[in-house]
């Protein structure tokens, strides 16, 4: 997808969906690792793709019955102060960096409600503190001014954007998320353009969705981000923690297609 081809009508509406057929994320080519958290405790392996396992750095997480998450009927509870991680070095593939650099992340996810307004980051490689910024899905990220919104961020050098305080870089949906409901929330990036997307469709937002940035992704090396799961590292500490509950979580190393965001994002038990 390039800016000068898109139309931001082309999503606009939706395809009948009962055109779909049944599937897994796995179906999608390009799948790095799918995580469908099923079970408490502290360690959470992909159950499709590459078999990395999530490390809770908060002691035994709870999963939840409810009956309207995606792909299962379940999810894990995530309190603002937990989070998860994977080393660097056992997750190979989740490190997407360079001209070749392409992904989609997306999670199945119910926001809730933080004790203090701030950025909450869902998963990505994304350290701020050792300008190891490469990749990171997040919401209300108000460097552009509005709140409440999808942000995925991408980093082309690892620091702030030249020229800024902060790393400016990445799309910036056009809807606020509410909390205590259950969403689609997804970003994509394909060298060229990153996009984010709402419930299986671009969330458009003139000028900022889809975001235009050239030359692929920040390298973070051997010193770069760990893949995190609620919370990144920031001014020398771990903060910007999600609060919610997270049914499920995809890395693919591709952009996706809307046809096949589309398809990801309305899975038969998301309502």
């Amino acid at each position: 997808m390039r800016v000068g081809d898109f139309r931001y009508s082309d999503m606009q509406e939706s395809p009948n969906l009962s055109m779909r057929v049944p599937f897994q994320p796995q179906d999608i080519p390009g799948l790095i690792s799918f995580w469908n958290f099923q079970q408490s405790g502290e360690q959470f392996v992909a159950e499709q793709g590459e078999p990395y396992c999530l490390y809770s750095q908060s002691g035994p997480l709870q999963v939840i019955e409810d009956k309207d998450a995606a792909y299962g009927g379940k999810a894990l509870v995530l309190e603002e102060g937990q989070w998860l991680s994977i080393p660097r070095k056992q997750c190979p593939r989740l490190d997407i960096h360079g001209k070749e650099g392409h992904l989609t992340v997306m999670a199945w996810m119910k926001r809730g409600k933080t004790r203090v307004d701030h950025c909450e980051f869902i998963a990505g490689m994304w350290n701020e503190s050792n300008w190891g910024r490469q990749y990171g899905l997040f919401l209300n990220i108000m460097v552009w001014g509005p709140h409440h919104r999808i942000f995925g961020h991408l980093s082309h050098v690892g620091g702030p954007t030249p020229g800024y305080k902060y790393c400016m870089d990445g799309s910036m949906g056009a809807s606020e998320i509410e909390t205590d409901t259950w969403v689609s929330v997804a970003m994509s990036y394909d060298g060229q353009v990153g996009c984010s997307w709402l419930n299986g469709c671009l969330d458009a937002h003139a000028g900022l969705n889809p975001y235009a940035m050239a030359g692929g992704l920040n390298d973070g090396g051997e010193k770069g981000s760990d893949f995190t799961v609620g919370a990144v590292d920031r001014s020398g500490e771990i903060g910007n923690y999600f609060c919610g509950h997270l049914a499920a979580l995809a890395v693919y190393d591709r952009a996706l297609t809307p046809a096949e965001i589309h398809r990801l994002g309305y899975p038969e038990t998301v309502v």
